[in-house]
């Protein structure tokens, strides 16, 4: 009977470490915490490039380079492109509040500001201002 008890007794804490581990990583990964927002690394590509190739200091400079003028490439076209992302995004708020009655819309203003905040605490660029 006391290896019974002893065996459930295990068997709950492994089970509770288990679902806990799980709830741990599903709140991290919906909230962001877990995801990487870091983008391209060109120190870390330079590196497994480097020692994957085994590259030369030249091809490193030139490869460099190469990084160099593509992110500022990215850069520019997402300059360009932002304004329409931001035009899309801002249209599709006005579209729902059109559908909300006044406390509705008055807590969808509260939802968004929310959102927002939490956007710039992590990094990405609000949308514009109303």
């Amino acid at each position: 009977m006391t290896r019974r008890v002893y065996l459930y007794f295990s068997m709950t804490i492994i089970l509770g470490a288990i679902l806990g581990g799980a709830g741990t990583y599903y709140f991290l990964w919906s909230t962001g915490r877990l995801q990487h927002h870091e983008g391209f690394r060109k120190t870390r590509a330079l590196e497994h490039l480097k020692k994957n190739l085994s590259l030369s200091d030249t091809q490193i400079q030139q490869i460099s380079q190469i990084f160099d003028e593509s992110m500022q490439k990215v850069d520019d076209l997402q300059k360009q492109i932002n304004p329409q992302f931001e035009a899309i995004h801002q249209d599709t708020r006005a579209r729902i509040r059109q559908v909300l009655n006044p406390e509705q819309a008055k807590k969808f203003d509260e939802m968004i500001r929310a959102i927002d905040a939490r956007h710039r605490r992590q990094g990405s660029p609000p949308p514009p201002p109303r």
